[in-house]
C-alpha cells in the first residue's frame, strides 16, 4: 500500500493547500493530488458535497456511483472517509490505469474501476444507495431527458449529489460578460447558476431537491489551486491549462464564476422520458 497521506504536513506545499474548512482532504498527500488532478481541487468539493448527501446515504457499506471519477482520487477518498463500496466509471481513464491508484491507495477491496459513459451505463435499476459527481455532471446532466434516466439506478429515497463549475447568476443574451470575453469559450455555457439547477432538477419529476446552493469564496480555492497545479505540476498541457484557467478565474474576480451543489433525493417513481410515456432507457 503507498501512503497517501503526507509524510510532512508543515512543509510548504502541504500548509499551502490545508484549509480549515476541508479538514478531510488536507490529510492527503499534496502531491498526490496535484499528479492526479484532472480540474478544480475534487477532494475539497466532494468535501463540501459530503455533508448534504448526509451520512445516512454516505454509510458503511452503502454502494455508491461516482460517476466521471476522472483519475479516482474521488472514489479512493469516498472508500477512505465513509467506508462506502464505490464504483468508479470514467470514460477517459482506462479501468487499469485506475486500478492501479486505487490499490496503492489501500481500497481496492471497497473501489471497483470501469470504463463508462454517462448515457450508456451498465448497471441495473436500484443498484445504488447514492450518485456522487464532481465536475463531470456538466457535461451530460444538462439534458432534460438525462437526470430520469440516471435515478433509476438508485434505489427509492436514494441521493444524488453533483458539484460543478458554475455561474452565480444566468447569463442573459448570447455573449459572455465583457471582462470574460477574451477567456470565453462555447463549452463555457455548459455553465449555469444554483437557481437553474434547482428548476431544472425539479421540473424533471425525478428527485426532490434538498439542496441547491454556491459556494461562497469558491472562486479564490479555485484560483489557489490553479496557481499551484501551475507551478508544481511536472506535465505541460496541466501546466498550460491551469494557468489559462487561472488567468480566467483572475479576471472574473468572483462577479461570475464559481460553484454549485446540487442534491437531490429520488421520488417514489421516476417519469416516463417524453410525450409517448415510456420509460427513461436503462440499459
Amino acid at each position: 500500500m503507498s501512503d497517501i497521506t503526507p509524510n510532512t504536513p508543515h512543509d510548504d506545499l502541504a500548509s499551502r493547500l490545508s484549509l480549515p474548512r476541508y479538514p478531510r482532504s488536507s490529510a492527503y498527500d499534496a502531491r498526490w493530488a496535484i499528479d492526479n488532478q484532472m480540474g478544480p481541487h475534487a477532494l475539497w468539493l466532494l468535501e463540501w458535497l459530503a455533508p448534504a448527501l448526509g451520512l445516512d446515504t454516505l454509510r458503511p457499506g452503502a454502494r455508491v456511483l461516482d460517476l466521471g471519477c476522472g483519475r479516482a482520487m474521488t472514489s479512493v477518498f469516498l472508500a477512505r472517509e465513509y467506508g462506502v463500496q464505490v464504483t468508479a466509471a470514467d470514460l477517459w481513464i482506462k479501468p487499469d490505469e485506475n486500478a492501479v491508484r486505487i490499490a496503492e491507495a489501500g481500497v481496492a477491496d471497497r473501489v471497483q474501476p470501469v470504463l463508462a459513459e454517462a448515457h450508456d451505463l451498465p448497471f441495473g435499476a436500484e443498484t445504488f444507495d447514492a450518485v456522487v459527481s464532481v465536475d463531470a455532471y456538466q457535461y451530460f446532466g444538462t439534458d432534460d431527458l438525462y437526470l430520469p434516466t440516471l435515478t433509476r439506478l438508485l434505489k427509492p429515497g436514494g441521493r444524488i449529489g453533483v458539484v460543478v463549475p458554475s455561474l452565480s447568476e444566468e447569463i442573459e443574451g448570447s455573449e459572455p460578460p465583457e471582462h470574460l470575453r477574451p477567456f470565453w469559450e462555447p463549452a463555457f455555457w455548459c455553465f449555469h447558476s444554483p437557481a437553474w439547477w434547482r428548476r431544472h432538477w425539479t421540473r424533471s419529476g425525478a428527485v426532490d431537491v434538498l439542496a441547491a446552493d454556491w459556494l461562497e469564496d469558491g472562486w479564490k480555492e479555485w484560483l489557489l489551486w490553479c496557481d499551484v497545479v501551475a507551478e508544481h505540476h511536472g506535465d505541460e498541457f496541466h501546466v498550460r491549462m491551469s494557468r489559462e484557467n487561472a488567468r480566467l478565474v483572475r479576471a472574473d474576480q468572483g462577479r461570475t464564476l464559481g460553484f454549485t451543489r446540487v442534491v437531490g433525493r429520488r421520488s417514489g417513481s421516476v417519469p416516463g422520458c417524453g410525450p409517448c410515456g415510456c420509460a427513461a432507457r436503462t440499459p
